[in-house]
């Protein structure tokens, strides 16, 4: 039995994790599964956004601590080996990833939250970066995180190990909303719903715009923006959203609603 499943309605495509008895700790064979419903979601045409989420009351635990451990003396680390490629995807996808933490999210946990385009989680939710009190590091969720959460904030938590609550999470960019449990799908939902009506073309380049662009130099940023600018307007996705505009009715590219 697959420990991640997935679903497609309305053009979003929702990927779960389901392994509530080791809190959805990051194994070997979730990560596999995790992979494969990843790409699906990626090469289905049908699906306009990912949703990741999981069962139970913790969203991910982090990494099996079980399958991390040295066996005979010797150094082995699977997860570490097979994570990056999931951080990854979700990270360059060009499909708009929202997190739907169902619960706690803990060390790795925070690495799949923080590769989300989006995260909401319930107003109970915790957080915690535990890895300093197993005498390890936040080495490879460093890479999205430190790209959400100020340096100080970083470091407060990253050396302390702390557990902080989803109204701090969100003050410290880590999350995008904290929601009331009740209010958590619709919440979802909402950020969905948003997403779908944009191009898909012009989505996937606004997700490098948002990242990119604060790295350039202001006139190198003008003078590549307006190049991009002119070239999204003479696009055909650029023209049949001009034409939807002008004609009162959706673009081409937005689901039909069920």
């Amino acid at each position: 039995m697959s420990l991640v499943h997935k679903e497609l309605a309305a053009g979003v495509a929702t990927v779960t994790l389901d392994s509530p008895p080791n809190r959805n700790a990051l194994s070997m064979r979730l990560l596999g599964d995790l992979k494969d419903r990843l790409t699906w979601a990626l090469a289905e045409p049908e699906a306009r956004v990912i949703v990741l989420t999981a069962t139970g009351t913790v969203f991910c635990s982090g990494a099996d601590i079980k399958e991390q451990r040295s066996a005979e003396g010797r150094p082995e680390a699977p997860v570490t080996a097979s994570f990056p490629e999931i951080l990854e995807l979700i990270w360059e996808s060009p499909k708009p990833v929202i997190c739907r933490m169902n619960g706690t999210a803990r060390a790795g946990g925070l690495g799949l939250v923080a590769a989300c385009d989006f995260a909401v989680a319930p107003l109970t939710a915790s957080f915690a970066f535990t890895e300093v009190r197993l005498g390890v590091v936040p080495a490879m969720i460093s890479v999205p995180v430190l790209r959400r959460v100020g340096a100080r904030a970083a470091a407060e938590y990253f050396l302390t190990g702390e557990v902080f609550d989803a109204a701090r999470a969100v003050e410290i960019g880590l999350i995008s909303r904290a929601v009331p449990g009740e209010e958590l799908d619709a919440a979802v939902a909402h950020y969905a719903g948003l997403l779908a009506r944009g191009g898909p073309e012009s989505l996937a380049i606004t997700k490098r715009l948002v990242r990119e662009v604060p790295t350039m130099s202001f006139a190198e940023g003008l003078r590549r923006m307006t190049e991009l600018s002119a070239e999204r307007f003479t696009s055909a996705e650029g023209q049949e959203g001009i034409a939807a505009y002008m004609d009162k009715r959706p673009p081409k590219w937005v689901p039909p609603q069920g």
